[in-house]
């Protein structure tokens, strides 16, 4: 059997601190959440390498430094509510759990949304609720949120996700193609208007759904 203890520490170490990733928070975050949990058991002695890893549903869990820079990029704090599209595996919403007040989660694959919730539920986290949607749309009931993160890679921010975001709110998602994207946050201010600037280059999976790509090929109008 692993010590996944000691691979979660050297991960910490050797894929995060050394490239950069510098919140405390988001560090001792990454180094609490048993990522093996989230993978299939098959590949739970991979859990910590620093790469992504099928799930099933032609779907991945990111690589453990995208995970940590998504999150510091975010900048949550503990009163924030925050919205995510694509739950997958769940382990990006039990990250986020550890920071925020309360997480509400969107994932249009039911058996993936049905095992994360168990999942989060094994590991006692009480701030999350997930539900089986289009992401696209977002979740207008309980709306606004002062963060949302987008886990999937979009031709372009849907609007409702936009419409949806707490004046002081940041928004962020993976904008391109189909083949690779950047990291792109939207900040809205108080007056509602919204400035966005383009970061890192990442590779996700296509973001499908109304405000999406449609078929995994051709992207709607947003």
């Amino acid at each position: 059997m692993p010590d996944y203890d000691y691979l979660r520490r050297r991960m910490v170490d050797k894929h995060l601190k050394r490239r950069g990733i510098e919140d405390p928070r988001v560090l001792d975050a990454l180094g609490t959440i048993p990522r093996q949990d989230f993978v299939p058991g098959e590949l739970a002695a991979q859990a910590y390498g620093d790469h992504a890893l099928p799930i099933g549903a032609d779907q991945t869990i990111s690589q453990p430094w995208v995970v940590a820079r998504m999150t510091e990029v975010l900048d949550l704090d503990a009163e924030h509510s925050v919205l995510e599209i694509g739950t997958g595996s769940g382990y990006q919403t039990a990250i986020l759990s550890l920071l925020a007040r309360r997480v509400y989660s969107l994932e249009r694959v039911a058996e993936l949304a049905r095992r994360a919730i168990r999942r989060i539920r094994a590991l006692g986290r009480i701030n999350v609720k997930i539900q089986i949607f289009d992401g696209t749309v977002g979740w207008s009931e309980v709306a606004p949120f002062d963060r949302i993160m987008v886990t999937a890679g979009a031709p372009a921010v849907p609007k409702p996700l936009l419409d949806q975001l707490a004046p002081g709110g940041k928004l962020l998602i993976p904008e391109g193609g189909r083949e690779g994207q950047r990291l792109t946050l939207y900040v809205k201010n108080a007056k509602g208007q919204v400035s966005r600037q383009t970061g890192d280059a990442v590779t996700f999976v296509p973001l499908v759904g109304r405000h999406g790509w449609p078929d995994g090929k051709n992207p709607r109008n947003t």
